[in-house]
């Protein structure tokens, strides 16, 4: 069995030597498609043995499967700089006979964490992940980063994301997030209403905070669903900002 992990990357050499001794337990090669970072990730991705690719960034979609065709592997393990497999998720994969399966991707349960506190609220959060490129590959939307099959298996493993430092980090990168998909709703054609940032930032904390019991959380679980209900709000509320501006 023989698998490419493939990292996207920009400004990571923080996280990239974690994430590719993580897939090296599994993977026989490791590509690396550097947005052109301005740090040590290629050195430190290159000293670590990844074949490193420089491609100025085309969006998360077409980043992915930028690196598809790049690999000398069929089935390609595609994570990100601030992802890591958990041990479940390592044992998983070497259990995996890729060369008969009738599945064309697998799925894990994603396990994030703001800082050291892991998030329940999220879980499982499915990510398609492990596929086989001769059979499907990542979405070329800028704006949806997801492997186009429904011939998926949900594996029993998990892998682990740092997706924030603090929550500081992650309200600037919210509001990242925020403009990005306003944006992308606005090209797409896509109208909203003058009732919607409310209709839906109050549905965003309804969902957080009682369907998906985020009440019970503790003080992690408010944080995440009031962040999560601004964002929704605010999204629709740039989106009409934009219409205006039109």
């Amino acid at each position: 069995m023989k698998i490419t992990a493939n990292i996207i990357t920009l400004n990571e050499e923080k996280n990239i030597a974690d994430v590719i001794k993580s897939v090296q337990k599994v993977c026989d090669e490791v590509l690396v498609v550097d947005s052109l970072s301005s740090d040590k990730t290629c050195e430190i991705a290159e000293a670590l043995g990844a074949k490193v690719v420089k491609q100025a960034y085309l969006g998360d979609g077409p980043q992915k499967a930028f690196g598809g065709p790049l690999a000398k592997n069929d089935w390609i393990l595609s994570i990100d700089a601030d992802e890591r497999l958990d041990v479940n998720a390592i044992e998983a994969i070497k259990k995996l006979d890729l060369d008969t399966t009738p599945y064309d991707a697998f799925s894990f349960a994603r396990k994030t964490f703001v800082g050291k506190h892991f998030i329940r609220l999220w879980y499982p959060d499915r990510v398609t992940r492990l596929y086989n490129r001769k059979k499907c590959a990542f979405s070329t939307a800028g704006g949806h980063a997801r492997v186009q099959t429904k011939n998926v298996k949900d594996l029993d493993a998990d892998m682990l994301h740092y997706s924030y430092e603090d929550y500081s980090q992650m309200i600037k990168t919210t509001h990242k997030f925020i403009t990005r998909g306003a944006r992308i709703a606005h090209e797409e054609g896509k109208r909203a209403s003058s009732f919607d940032p409310f209709l839906h930032g109050m549905g965003a904390l309804f969902k957080a905070l009682v369907l998906k019991g985020g009440a019970f959380h503790g003080i992690h679980g408010w944080n995440v669903a009031i962040i999560s209900a601004f964002s929704s709000y605010m999204k629709y509320a740039l989106m009409l900002e934009m219409q205006e501006d039109e």
